[in-house]
């Protein structure tokens, strides 16, 4: 019996190196992943495929047809022998190439010549180059129509029908070598195991799995193509959808204590000293929060947002409500420099309501403690004692607040800042602190599309704010061309200045701290797209060097300082003070200021090598400017030239300053591993055909079923296929990223 689980060499046969390239290159070790290999494209074999541009180095595959084909001899030059070479030339529906064939002997041109004749039609494959001013196909491959029995790659034309699949490939296989496999293994399989529920499948009017798989790997028109592959993405969604929706059943069983807060507490006090008014989405996003902390089971809520759109007020009315509940609450940050701002920024917001056992503070007051990793142990010892005696109701800590030492009183929120830094193993290492589970709220300033938020963090209620508060001025971004208008950066300096002589601050941030040593965290050179021409003939610009030619040349006479990850806590706490309190004229820094970071008189960015940071990143960098209602100004200087990749997304982030539009832009290039950070790579290997932008409409309509059927059948015992296809994701390394690891 064959079956999916089979290893693949069951339908492989003995065919040596083939099926070790295969299963190395391509990853494929059982039957059913072999069957699952779908075709990225088709050829219509019927008519001459449409070639509208060739690139040098391509590998090109079309449906061609043979123009004249003539024999040359030439000497050996190895053994002076005569060598016969046979030129042909393969005419598409664009630029013809030209393909030679060489051979010793007499018999094997004259064989080349009878195989090839003029009008015959074929699939050829192989790399495209120049030569003597001429597209080429080097190397072919080929199935010729009309013939058998001439190549092994004939085996193929049994099925060859109007539309032939053109497969992903590794080196060594060709296409029609994974077709005449997955032709093959079709047709010995026992059976193809059903996924769905025949009630699932006819609700969505689904065609069954084996037909689906049918009709992707042997269409007779694109009509089945669509059908089959809207089976076979759907089963993915229903899949993943039915991981979250268990996981959101499983926290929801767990209970929770309610923290519903008390009138005239902490939270009323804090409300009637704000000096503005909350935003409606403010306020709407503060009623959800305020429902789900009084029930009986754990809050687990997404709160994405625009840069300056006011989250972190919002988490902070939710931690003042808990602690009017007799609970603490902590905030978990993913570093320093962010923990030290959301420490700076709440007591301030708060005032004398953050001095409990203070002189001077206010009756409703509490203790707001900061617990990060560079804290001596002295440092430490008076925060972990408030904390775990109660006596302090708000934490505000990095990786710190994680370890076994750190205890508390009574947890009862958990703020998590920037979700996707953080492991899951980390998250749970504090709210497994708490006595029963704590809510959660997790925090992001970068914009996620419903379908993306959906299916990443589908395990969360989610929240979004998109109204900026006022006082939010607009931010104005340039791309500064270096390689078409060099003389524009001797402008760029003069803007700082500029800025700075009306009072005014300015970052400038660099890709790099010194050479070729990166941010932790910071994107590598060569951003997708990009060619990485420039790596070896150009530095990329590093703070401790360029803060260095500024005070000597452009900038002589500001206070300019420096900021990178490489510093000691103190200094980057000192500096990022002296920058808020306007000592420091110009801050030279590495995306360590990218979020959370807020100094109100800070009113120009300049990002040098800006080309090399993501969409996404780039966003929320300029979300550090405009911040005190001064318009902004953001510079983006960069080597990239017109119409390539990089310049593509630089132009984007200037044509716009809609976070979730330029989400999408980030997401299509960069795809959906890699939009909250690359080590979200789990991603890319759970999902192989479906697209979170393109198959919304599946999603949502495998979500609706997967809640349904759980809600009916919750151990999905009438299902036990689906249930197993649930089971081996949830046991994955890919789980860790639905659960975002």
């Amino acid at each position: 019996m064959i079956s999916m689980d089979s290893p693949i060499e069951t339908v492989l046969g003995d065919t040596g190196t083939k099926a070790a390239k295969i299963t190395k290159g391509l990853g494929l070790r059982t039957v059913g992943q072999l069957v699952h290999h779908l075709p990225r494209r088709y050829v219509r074999t019927a008519e001459l495929t449409t070639v509208e541009a060739l690139q040098e180095g391509e590998l090109l595959t079309v449906v061609g047809q043979i123009g004249q084909t003539r024999r040359r001899e030439y000497a050996d030059r190895r053994t002076g022998r005569t060598a016969y070479r046979v030129d042909t030339v393969l005419h598409t529906d664009g630029p013809s190439l030209r393909m030679s064939f060489f051979a010793k002997k007499p018999h094997m041109a004259d064989w080349h010549e009878r195989r090839l004749p003029e009008g015959r039609r074929g699939i050829f494959q192989g790399k495209v180059g120049r030569f003597n001013g001429d597209w080429q196909l080097t190397n072919p491959q080929m199935v010729l129509m009309g013939t058998e029995g001439e190549d092994a790659a004939q085996l193929s034309l049994e099925t060859l029908g109007d539309l032939y699949p053109i497969y992903p490939l590794t080196k060594g296989v060709d296409t029609w070598d994974l077709q005449r496999a997955i032709t093959f293994a079709l047709a010995v399989l026992d059976e193809v195991p059903e996924l769905l529920p025949e009630a699932v499948r006819e609700q969505a009017g689904l065609v069954d799995a084996g037909t689906a798989l049918e009709w992707v790997h042997h269409p007779k028109d694109y009509a089945q193509v669509t059908r089959a592959l809207q089976r076979l993405r759907f089963d993915e969604a229903i899949v993943t959808q039915l991981v979250l929706a268990r996981r959101r059943r499983a926290l929801a069983r767990l209970g929770a204590r309610p923290r519903a807060g008390r009138s005239g507490g902490l939270l009323d006090a804090f409300d009637a000293r704000l000096p503005f008014e909350l935003t409606g989405g403010q306020r709407e996003v503060g009623a959800e929060i305020d429902e789900d902390l009084a029930r009986e089971r754990p809050m687990n809520r997404l709160l994405q947002g625009e840069v300056g759109s006011g989250k972190t007020l919002v988490a902070l009315r939710a931690m003042l409500r808990v602690v009017d509940s007799g609970a603490q609450a902590a905030l978990l940050a993913p570093t320093e420099v962010l923990a030290q701002q959301h420490h700076r920024s709440i007591t301030a917001m708060l005032g004398d309501l953050a001095s409990a056992g203070l002189l001077g503070g206010a009756e409703e007051a509490t203790a707001v403690e900061l617990l990060t990793g560079s804290m001596t142990r002295t440092q430490r010892t008076g925060p972990m004692s408030r904390l775990a005696s109660g006596e302090a109701g708000i934490v505000i800590g990095t990786h710190a607040l994680l370890e076994d030492k750190v205890g508390f009183a009574d947890l009862g929120l958990v703020v998590v800042d920037e979700q996707h830094r953080f492991g899951v193993e980390q998250r749970a290492a504090l709210t497994d602190k708490a006595g029963t589970p704590p809510h959660v709220l997790v925090m992001t300033a970068t914009p996620i599309p419903r379908t993306v938020a959906m299916t990443v963090f589908g395990d969360l209620e989610i929240s979004t704010l998109t109204e900026l508060p006022a006082g939010r001025a607009p931010v104005q971004t340039t791309v500064v061309p270096v390689a078409d208008a060099p003389h524009w950066v001797d402008r760029v300096w003069q803007r700082v200045r500029e800025e700075v002589a009306a009072g005014h601050q300015v970052y400038v941030v660099c890709p790099r701290i010194s050479g070729d040593e990166r941010e932790a965290g910071q994107a590598e050179a060569g951003e997708p797209g990009d060619t990485g021409e420039e790596r070896t003939e150009r530095p990329l610009s590093a703070v401790e060097e360029v803060v260095e030619e500024l005070r000597a040349g452009p900038l002589a006479g500001l206070r300019l300082t420096a900021m990178h990850g490489r510093l000691t806590p103190d200094v980057k706490d000192a500096t990022m003070r002296s920058f808020a309190g306007g000592e420091v004229d110009v801050l030279v820094s590495t995306t360590v200021i990218e979020v959370g970071v807020d100094v109100a008189n800070a009113t120009a960015m300049v990002l040098l090598d800006a080309d090399r940071f993501g969409v996404s990143q780039l966003h929320q960098l300029r979300g550090r400017v405009g911040r005190g209602g001064h318009p902004g100004l953001c510079l983006l200087v960069t080597h990239a030239e017109v119409g390539t990749p990089a310049r593509g997304r630089l132009e984007a982030v200037a044509a716009t300053s809609d976070g979730f539009e330029l989400s999408r832009v980030d997401l299509e290039q960069r795809r959906e591993g890699d939009v909250l950070g690359a080590h979200q790579s789990g991603y890319q290997s759970s999902l192989h055909t479906l697209r979170v932008l393109r198959d919304e409409e599946t999603i949502l309509a495998a979500r609706a079923a997967g809640v349904a059927l759980l809600e009916s059948d919750p151990d999905l015992r009438g299902a036990p296929a689906l249930a197993a296809a649930v089971e081996a994701l949830e046991r994955s390394v890919a789980a860790d990223f639905v659960d975002r690891s």
